[in-house]
């Protein structure tokens, strides 16, 4: 998914006030104010509330659901390859949320901060959080890019054992 594409379906978003953030890659990105490499998704955490608008509407632009692990999340692409998958949260006192992951217990998302995509401010998920996220599975080479990115830039310990 590109950097016009993005710009475009957050723009759609905001038409209904969905109050949603980054995480994932186009995550990172956004806290570093820059694309740093290509993304195949947009990952979006959102209030549960929302979750049925956001899905009509993407479904209004002919997506369709490739990946259904509800509560947890929700993935759906459109015929040309754009992917979005979708975080359902229940809002928390603090402005972040609790996602219900796949065995039952939460992750709590953190007050969503504010990163640019294409000069535009957008919330995100904070380098503390994306960080978290990036552990508790065998990380990519992009994962460790990003994470390593995401330390440097905001004095971040490195997470994991190897340098």
């Amino acid at each position: 998914m590109d950097v016009d594409d993005v710009v475009d379906l957050l723009a759609a978003l905001d038409d209904p006030g969905v109050g949603y953030w980054l995480d994932g890659g186009w995550g990172v990105d956004c806290l570093l104010g820059e694309q740093t490499r290509p993304h195949s998704d947009l990952d979006l955490v959102l209030p549960r509330a929302d979750l049925a608008r956001v899905t009509t509407l993407l479904l209004s632009r002919g997506y369709v659901v490739i990946r259904d692990w509800l509560p947890t999340s929700v993935a759906l692409r459109d015929g040309s390859g754009r992917e979005v998958d979708l975080h359902p949260v229940d809002p928390t006192p603090d402005g972040g949320g609790h996602q219900v992951l796949q065995d039952g217990t939460t992750w709590h998302y953190a007050a969503p901060v504010h990163g640019t995509i294409d000069g535009r401010s957008v919330r995100c998920a904070s380098a503390h959080d994306q960080v978290l996220m990036h552990q508790g599975y065998e990380p990519r080479p992009q994962d460790l890019a990003d994470v390593r990115r995401l330390c440097d830039a905001f004095g971040l310990d490195w997470p994991w054992m190897q340098q």
